[in-house]
């Protein structure tokens, strides 16, 4: 065959301009999120004298975007599952885009507690969302370094809003409310650039539109590409998926698995880094913003290092050395004398270089776990279960901190980081070189799944 003939499927398919695009709108996503959660951590400072907020409406406010990305995963992953990604992925940044805007007028936190909640809900559902469509387009062989390099941009977006809310800062008491309102710019340059972007390909097909997912696969990836037809799921299978099928027979494990290893990475993440200015205060640093600002870089360089590792190691012997590192040097941060400054600061740069690296894998794990018919559900439950443990720990570490001082705290997160490791050790598959839109693991077939389990039910 000339090689100007041959046919691509679309996990096979050559790295094109359009892969970069709708990497780069989904990249735009992981910005404001990075942002959005950063920078309330910054405004908390300021805007908890001025509502003369209690230690529980400072964990409420800093936990109301998890909160509101919980239920975003939840109720929007499912939803795409059924009306397609592409809707969703255009309308979550308009939410986000008001609901910022907004939080310039609040002066009491019950409000601020809901615009946060609606921000978090757009972006609990963009990040399934954006995620499932990026890694439905994506070639195989880039799609682990594609995904772990949305982390990178997380984390831009995060140490964005520490720099913003530094200077910010120095404008007066009410720079916090410029500060909040400042995440409405990035939202808004997303919302534009997202017009006119195409379904999945793996949606449509699932769904019995063949014709229609094979035009957006020639129009997009190219005339010498296709679906992945001989695979395709009918149309009926449709009406058979729903969130019950991830906890079937075939599935339970990876959604187990996919969530607890979820909570266990970003709960600790989410706690710290989103009080870390007061950590470091209870540690014995007294200038705060240069130590904070040293850590916010090993972040950077830590998630860059991440999308190597991604790309070198398997997924789980990735996931299982990077929870064990983490868990070791959380430990010693956990018992180590606070005038210990520089064993203290060499603990907690490997620590945030680890946790970094092995954030990328959040970004990856969820999206090769379950087939297409429930791949965004899954994501979103997964993810869901990851915001309860992140807004648990954001919740309690100001008062857990109040009340039982720092090396309590560190150590009840060195306790969540060894559960990881455990689960890890049981449970966690091998899953870089599966195919997303053909090539099916007989054991995450769902329809399989229900018949055997209907059989069972007849037979019992």
């Amino acid at each position: 065959m000339n090689v100007n003939e041959q046919t691509f499927k679309i996990d096979d398919a050559p790295l094109n301009r359009f892969h970069l695009k709708i990497t780069a709108l989904t990249f735009g996503a992981n910005f404001s999120d990075g942002y959005a959660l950063g920078i309330i951590g910054m405004a908390i400072a300021l805007l908890s004298p001025a509502m003369k907020l209690s230690s529980v409406w400072e964990g409420l406010i800093g936990s109301s975007a998890l909160i509101g990305i919980f239920l975003g995963c939840l109720v929007l992953g499912r939803l795409s599952d059924r009306i397609g990604r592409q809707k969703i992925f255009q309308l979550n940044f308009l939410v986000i885009t008001i609901a910022s805007l907004l939080q310039f007028f609040v002066n009491d936190p019950v409000t601020l507690f809901i615009l946060r909640l609606l921000i978090g809900f757009a972006l609990g559902g963009d990040f399934v969302v954006g995620t499932t469509l990026l890694a439905e387009f994506a070639p195989r062989k880039y799609r682990g370094f594609l995904l772990a390099s949305l982390n990178v941009i997380w984390t831009v977006g995060y140490v964005a809003s520490n720099l913003v809310g530094y200077y910010m800062a120095k404008t007066g008491p009410e720079s916090w409310r410029w500060m909040l309102v400042s995440a409405a710019i990035p939202a808004f340059i997303v919302l534009v650039l997202r017009i006119g972007t195409p379904e999945s390909p793996g949606w449509l097909v699932s769904v019995g539109r063949i014709e229609e997912a094979r035009r957006i696969v020639k129009k997009y990836l190219g005339q010498d590409v296709d679906i992945n037809i001989d695979n395709a799921i009918s149309h009926q299978s449709k009406e058979i998926t729903g969130f019950k099928h991830l906890f079937s027979r075939n599935l339970w494990k990876r959604t187990a698995f996919g969530g607890l290893f979820y909570a266990c990475q970003v709960l600790p993440y989410y706690a710290i880094y989103t009080f870390l200015p007061v950590i470091l205060e209870y540690m014995g640093f007294t200038e705060t913003f240069l130590v904070d600002m040293l850590l916010n870089l090993f972040l950077l360089v830590g998630t860059i290092a991440g999308l190597w590792c991604i790309q070198k190691f398997s997924r789980r012997g990735f996931t299982i050395y990077t929870f064990a590192i983490m868990s070791v040097t959380l430990f010693i941060l956990s018992i180590t004398n606070t005038n210990s400054h520089f064993l203290i600061m060499t603990a907690f740069i490997i620590f945030t270089f680890i946790m970094a690296a092995a954030g990328n894998l959040t970004m990856v794990y969820p999206a090769e776990l379950f087939p297409t018919e429930v791949r965004a559900s899954g994501i979103g439950v997964v993810s869901a279960i990851s915001r309860i443990g992140s807004a648990i720990g954001t919740f309690l570490l100001p008062i857990t901190l109040h009340s039982y001082g720092l090396g309590t705290t560190m150590l009840g997160m060195t306790a969540v980081l060894l559960l990881g490791t455990v689960i890890s050790i049981a449970w966690a598959p091998e899953t870089k070189s599966l195919s997303l839109n053909g090539e099916s693991d007989p054991n995450l077939d769902v329809a399989s799944s229900i018949n055997a389990e209907g059989k069972s039910a007849e037979v019992g």
